[in-house]
């Protein structure tokens, strides 16, 4: 009897367990409302273009493969065999074990994320990658891992992720057998040479001259996000994306006028003196499908590729906003967040419109400041090391929103919005996505801004628990912050990089209630997605 008794108290703890792990799992998935991405209408896609499109997201499911090894090191069956559903898809959700928002482990059995993801042996110190001798470590092509003897060598991509690479490679020359455009042609069999030798200047270039096609894949390793130590290493990802025609039409003559918006940046011209190539171009696109490090954790409303400082220079870039992910993303989380954050008065300024032209010149942003530091640094992002993508986070959203109260200002929107709708709806978006914590660049940027903004007194607490926003002062620290973020670009000034992260890079006690206010209100921190056949 007693045998049966505690046999019956341990299935209980178990079940019991179980049933806390579950609920995490589940508490932590409904952070990201599920959203349907719907099957595109292709009536005016040709039967060939119909194949490329399958091409392209077979392509993209290879470098969705890469990337569960760049990211967590094994591939993603290893967590077939959790018993709770839940805990499975937010796995999916994070590409491993670990939530993106804090690097944390919510799988039993793992410890706190490596800084460096899989890019480098976790054991190799920073003295050991020092004495390295080969300057093929530092590029965003190249792993760091050990030989038999147990030092340290450089293995590039192609070699590192050989398999599927080629796939990709295969997958991007069938398709540029079938496809009617030439410049869709041109791109992919040198994007196909790309992922091949991690050259990718004569990709990068083919693909700005490609501005005739209805279909796009960007495809690669492109973003560093993932490289917390250094910085340096890309995470491979994939858009694949149906052009929106019209709306791409209306935003075509912001390209012409990329250095009269650079010349009217704040703060000493010699900090924002970079003069893009002509061949600029915006498109805006509906996304059909994300594979790798672009469905990881939140996900990207749009994008402003290439960041070859020579390809810039020479050709420009291009910026490609993802209109059905804006419209979802500020649907489910930004504007249900602003009804919690914001007063009436203020919260009526809450605006899709001025929320996607924020998208817009945020993405133009980046595009300006500069690019190579003005005091014999080299590239910006190399001097500034793991604190470069976020303040060039910061500085694209601070100087984005600057720009477009200008344009608001001039009358030169198309669309009816005020400023006190930019400046609002900002602010409810800076808000809502310091809920991506420290751990990620983008939730790291929009705490720089936040902070920086409360303790120039930008806004406040009320009695209420909402925010009291000084909007005169909220424009003015935009103008003080997106100097100081040009300025730390174009010196190269790591130290203030690094103190500025450190001083404004934090989750303050507000920023705490109202991550409990939101969670209890079960408002999202983002979106995930499911692929109607």
């Amino acid at each position: 009897m007693k045998k049966i008794i505690w046999a019956l108290l341990a299935a209980a703890v178990v079940l019991v367990s179980c049933e806390k792990r579950h609920s995490k799992a589940e508490k932590l998935l409904q952070d990201y409302a599920l959203v349907t991405i719907p099957a595109p209408d292709l009536s005016g896609i040709t039967d060939n273009g119909k194949e490329v499109l399958n091409l392209y997201r077979f392509a993209a499911d290879e470098a969705d493969a890469i990337y569960w090894e760049q990211n967590f090191g094994l591939d993603k069956e290893v967590f077939s065999a959790l018993a709770d559903p839940a805990e499975r898809e937010f796995v999916a959700v994070n590409y491993g074990p670990w939530n993106r928002v804090d690097n944390q482990a919510f799988v039993e059995g793992y410890g706190p994320k490596p800084e460096g993801a899989c890019f480098y042996p976790e054991d190799m110190t920073d003295a050991e990658f020092e004495a390295l001798d080969d300057p093929a470590k530092y590029s965003p092509y190249t792993l760091i891992a050990r030989d038999a003897d147990g030092q340290l060598k450089v293995v590039w991509y192609h070699d590192a992720y050989a398999a599927h690479v080629h796939k990709i490679a295969n997958l991007l020359r069938a398709a540029a057998d079938i496809t009617i455009k030439s410049s869709v042609r041109d791109y992919l069999l040198k994007k196909a040479d790309a992922v091949l030798t991690d050259d990718y200047y004569q990709s990068d270039c083919a693909w700005l001259q490609m501005d005739d096609s209805k279909m796009d894949l960007v495809i690669g390793p492109n973003e560093t996000i993932d490289d917390q130590r250094y910085g340096l290493k890309a995470s491979y990802g994939a858009y694949v994306l149906l052009k929106n025609l019209d709306r791409t039409a209306s935003l075509e003559q912001l390209c012409a006028r990329l250095p009269e918006l650079q010349a009217s940046l704040p703060g000493d011209p010699a900090y924002h003196a970079f003069e893009p190539g002509q061949e600029s171009n915006i498109f805006s696109c509906d996304v059909l499908y994300y594979g790798g490090y672009t469905n990881a954790g939140y996900k990207v409303i749009a994008i402003n590729f290439p960041y070859d400082a020579k390809v810039q220079k020479e050709f420009g870039t291009r910026t490609i906003l993802f209109d059905n992910v804006i419209r979802e993303k500020f649907n489910r989380a930004v504007f249900p967040a602003s009804v919690l954050l914001f007063e009436g008065e203020d919260q009526v300024h809450v605006d899709a419109n001025a929320f996607y032209w924020g998208i817009v010149f945020r993405e133009v942003a980046q595009s300006l400041g500069v690019k190579e530091t003005i005091n014999g640094k080299g590239e910006v992002m190399a001097a500034l090391g793991a604190d470069a993508l976020t303040i060039e986070k910061a500085k694209a959203n601070v100087l984005g929103t600057y720009l477009l109260l200008k344009e608001v200002e001039a009358h030169r929107v198309n669309a009816l919005i005020q400023k006190s709708d930019v400046l609002i709806t900002f602010l409810a978006n800076v808000i809502r996505s310091s809920r991506f914590g420290f751990a990620d660049a983008t939730g790291r940027a929009n705490l720089v801004i936040y902070n920086y903004l409360m303790q120039n007194g930008a806004m406040k607490r009320k009695p209420s628990g909402k925010y009291d926003i000084n909007q005169a002062v909220l424009e003015r620290a935009l103008v003080s912050l997106g100097e100081d973020l040009l300025k730390i670009q174009a010196t190269g000034d790591q130290a203030a990089a690094r103190k500025l992260c450190e001083d404004y890079g934090v989750v303050p006690s507000t920023i705490k209630a109202d991550i409990v206010n939101l969670e209890l209100e079960k408002i999202p921190i983002d979106i995930r997605f499911a692929y109607e056949k």
